[in-house]
Formats: C-alpha cells, structure tokens, sequence
C-alpha cells in the first residue's frame, strides 16, 4: 500500500505538467526555424505569441515543486527528482526564449529575400530538437545511457556551428544590407548551438536525479 499517495500523485501531475512543456518548447523551436527557413512572418509571430505559455508552464512546475518540498519533506532521492523538475523546467523556458530570438529575426527579414538558401541551419535544429526529445525520454525512463549519449549530439551541432560561422562569414562584403542579414544568421546559429547545450544540461540533470553524482556532458 502506498504510504503517501498525495506525495507520488503530486510528482506525476509534476512530470506530466513537465512533458507537455518540453512537447510544447519543441514545437516553438521547429516553428521558429520553419519560419525563417520560409520568411513566414506569421508563424513567426505566433512562435512569440505562445510564449507565454511556456512561462505559465514554469510557474505552475515552480509552484508545484515549492509545495512539493515544503509539504511532503520529500527523502534525498525524492528531492533529487523534485529539483531536477524544476531545472529542466528552467532549460526548457530557455530554449523557448531562443525560438523566440529566432521568430524575431524573421520579422525583421520581413520583405528581405535570404542571400541564400538555408542548409545547415535547418540540419541543426533537427538535431537540437532531436536531443530535445532524448533528453525527456531519458528523463521519463530514468535512463542515464539515453543523457549521456546526448554528448555526442552535441558534438555534432558544435561543429555544424562552426561550419555556418565560417560560411556565412567569408560571404560577408561591403553590402551593409547583405553583412546585416548574415549577421542574423550567425545569430541563429548561436541560438540553436545554445538549445543544444541546454539538452545536455537536462541530460546531466537525468544523471544526478538517478545516480546523484554529476556529470558534465556539454566539454
């Protein structure tokens, strides 16, 4: 029988909360790309619109978690799940803020044709979002193989970062108009080398919630 069933219902209404947020943070980010890839000025404005309802997403885990601790003196494995919650929370609520930066730069591209088609932008947030989707299964399943293998995803963005930077720079001239564009770019390259670095954080959060000891995946 269980001894605290307000306790164990409250860390699934936690983590069911925590899902929706990740599966709603992975929609603004394709969208975010999909509308610069395309110039799609209203899905970009959209990707801003809902934004807030990610920061309700945080509040309501924030709240939760608050209570959760102060409520239930939850034991120190407990307690681990409880605040790896919350940080994967604040992860999440980050890389929103990048679909966001993203969802800007298309508006003000409004009008403007791209000085080139979008190749490897595209190929980086397929692979943010790919380690967004591993990030929470590892978390749901408990799964440390699942985080750590996010590590070598990483790698692979932090390269393709580097390849954008030195495309995109060496095609930079005396054109302000084209040099402003391409800066734009470079931007959402960093922004999306950025939401990789917070799945791995989220991946290193999985680690310490099963193991409690950290591990840094994002050398």
């Amino acid at each position: 029988m269980d001894a605290r069933p307000g306790f164990h219902q409250s860390l699934t209404l936690l983590q069911k909360e925590l899902l929706e947020m990740g599966e709603s943070v992975k929609e603004l980010i394709l969208t975010s790309v999909n509308s610069l890839a395309t110039l799609d000025e209203k899905a970009a404005q959209q990707v801003i619109n809902n934004d807030d309802q990610i920061d309700d997403y945080l509040t309501r885990i924030d709240e939760l978690s608050l209570r959760l601790i102060a409520l239930q003196q939850p034991m120190a494995s407990d307690l681990r799940i409880i605040s790896t919650a919350l940080k994967i929370a604040i992860d999440l609520e980050r890389i929103a803020d990048h679909a966001v930066d993203i969802a800007k730069i298309t508006i003000r591209f409004a009008g403007e044709e791209l000085v080139k088609p979008l190749e490897t932008i595209p190929q980086m947030a397929n692979i943010a979002i790919e380690m967004l989707q591993e990030s929470l299964l590892s978390y749901t399943e408990r799964d440390v193989h699942r985080a750590a293998a996010l590590a070598e995803k990483d790698d692979r963005v932090d390269k393709m970062y580097s390849t954008v930077m030195t495309e995109l720079m060496g095609m930079m001239n005396s054109d302000y108009h084209r040099n402003r564009q391409l800066t734009h770019l470079l931007l959402v390259a960093h922004f999306l080398e950025r939401v990789a670095d917070h799945t791995t954080n989220i991946g290193e959060g999985v680690i310490y919630m099963v193991t409690g000891k950290r591990k840094d995946l994002n050398v």
